[in-house]
């Protein structure tokens, strides 16, 4: 290792620690009075927002939560959500986000696993809690939530409710400084095999990616996502990688913010025309879902940039948000990333270019965000060629990346092969640098010898003018070992047949694209197809369903 000049410091010099409680300088002193909505029901200032995360943190601590105690919180997207965000890791505990679309088991096991201290639980979960509160093992503290007058019954002893506990508490908390490395959050991965797995970051972690976040969906003119004049509304549930992170930013920066609480696609909508709202980021299900709604066809989109992620955009959905005015744009990570690790960036000369052509780059999965490296690699580790055409696996190094499983180490190394956090993506890299994800590395079909991409065929038949959605997954052939099989959702008022998509990929056959033996043989119209918890095509199930 390099051994460069070190300098000592004055005696007296302050070692700073990036700690979650220096984002919260910012935004207020930038922008005291700016509003925080929430849904139809309220709304308050950065002032009022700052005021109240003091007021929290003495409401837990008179809770008896201690510094490396683990909170956990199920509620919508909430303002209230976002003083979680801050105080609960500020006064030194860890910020469990639960994922409350798991089933009442899994919500069990990763309870347990994280071996949460107390929990904040909005009146809605309330029936899953009492079904299953004799299996928590380790939770001594419940405070409800409630959007009512007053909250509902509770079978079990609360601390109280969380507004009456804001009303009760200090306005003043002393935050104190710690260790910058120290646990910030934890969340449980939406793995489609065996349990959850707890990733976790620390403060210094999550800053460094808020920073990095700011920089990387501002500072491009072509790419305006997160300004100054921006009205921010998250799509992506908080409990998903913090919301992408991007609530993190966007109080630093001290924009509008409006949070939507429980998802309801036209409310969505509503809110996105009555706020003017500018930038959201989703997964393509929930897209879709608000473009379908009435509401939509009266909206002016045309300001309105979405960072899309989760699953793959498609060129089908994001020719039918530009005909609406909507901007998209890609961005790519995973839980274990924190998230953000790139996003399609658009130079002055590609908004230029048709629709079509610009469409093309905006669905590519983009270019390293500042402070990350990404690579390709074959099966040994050594990177393959940037051409564009050459596969591998995408491993990454940034210094936001969880540095493990929490209570499993074996995972943990397993993840880290080689010193490069391994991300089961297989994608190709331009020379350009443009990295562009083919598929997860369990769901590429293997057919006649020759690896076929199920994002690929995905985009390809999303191109058809009467389909919404589609899903390509692999299912074993005698002859060629696997054959793609696509379920296939259509937009409101189409019907079509197997014939004419076959018919449509015929295109991408006598273009080259794809070989003829690409195209599905096996297809099926469906109205919704399997999805995650947090909205991703749910393969795994899929897969399992047709073998049935």
């Amino acid at each position: 290792m390099a051994q460069p000049r070190i300098l000592k410091p004055a005696d007296n010099a302050h070692q700073y620690q990036l700690l979650i409680k220096r984002l919260l300088m910012s935004g207020p002193r930038y922008n005291p009075d700016q509003e925080i909505v929430y849904a139809d029901r309220s709304k308050y200032t950065y002032k009022d927002l700052v005021e109240r995360i003091h007021r929290l943190a003495n409401a837990l601590t008179d809770a008896g939560i201690k510094p490396g105690d683990t909170v956990a919180v199920m509620d919508w997207d909430t303002p209230r959500y976002l003083e979680c965000f801050f105080a609960i890791p500020m006064i030194g505990a860890i910020l469990h986000t639960v994922n409350v679309r798991l089933s009442p088991e899994q919500i069990v096991y990763t309870m347990n696993h994280a071996e949460d201290d107390a929990v904040l639980v909005h009146d809605d979960f309330l029936p899953i809690i009492e079904g299953v509160k004799d299996e928590i093992k380790t939770v001594k503290t419940w405070i409800q939530v409630t959007d009512s007058d007053k909250p509902g019954n509770a079978s079990f002893d609360t601390h109280g409710e969380y507004e009456a506990l804001l009303a009760g508490a200090s306005d003043h908390f002393d935050f104190p400084d710690f260790d910058e490395n120290s646990v910030a959050t934890t969340f449980y991965t939406t793995g489609t095999t065996g349990n959850p797995k707890g990733v976790y970051f620390s403060h210094r972690q999550l800053v460094l990616h808020t920073l990095s976040m700011a920089g990387s969906i501002s500072h491009f003119d072509e790419m305006p996502l997160l300004r100054s004049s921006s009205v921010y509304m998250p799509v992506t549930p908080m409990f998903h990688v913090h919301a992408w992170g991007v609530p993190y930013a966007a109080t630093m920066m001290g924009i509008k913010q409006v949070y939507p609480g429980r998802y309801e696609p036209e409310l969505l909508v509503d809110l996105l025309k009555e706020h003017k709202v500018s930038f959201s980021h989703c997964v393509p299900t929930i897209m879709q879902m608000m473009m379908a709604t009435e509401s939509i066809k009266t909206a002016d989109l045309s300001n309105w940039h979405v960072l899309i992620g989760g699953s793959a955009l498609t060129k089908g959905l994001c020719d039918a948000g530009a005909k609406l005015g909507i901007k998209m744009f890609t961005g790519y990570g995973m839980s274990e990333t924190c998230p953000l690790l790139s996003t399609t960036h658009l130079s002055p000369a590609d908004l230029e270019l048709p629709l079509e052509q610009q469409t093309a780059i905006r669905v590519k999965t983009g270019k390293a965000v500042p402070m990350v490296e990404l690579e390709i690699v074959d099966p040994d580790g050594n990177p393959v060629a940037h051409d564009g055409e050459a596969k591998g696996e995408v491993v990454a190094r940034a210094p936001w990346l969880t540095q493990s499983y929490f209570k499993q180490p074996d995972k943990g190394e397993e993840l880290w092969e080689g010193g490069w956090l391994h991300t089961g993506d297989v994608a190709s890299m331009e020379p350009d640098n443009t990295l562009t994800i083919k598929d997860r590395i369990k769901d590429v079909i293997k057919t006649g010898g020759e690896w076929l991409s199920s994002l690929d065929l995905e985009n390809m038949i999303s191109q058809h003018p009467a389909v919404a959605g589609a899903a390509v997954v692999g299912v074993p052939d005698e002859k060629w070992g696997e054959r793609p099989y696509a379920l296939i959702t259509l937009k409101p008022g189409e019907s079509i047949s197997e014939q004419d998509i076959k018919q449509h990929l015929q295109q991408f056959v006598d273009s080259g694209d794809i070989n003829k033996w690409a195209i599905p043989e096996q297809m099926r119209f469906v109205e919704d197809i399997p999805k995650t918890s947090v909205g991703k095509i749910n393969k795994k199930l899929i897969r399992d369903q047709l073998k049935d």
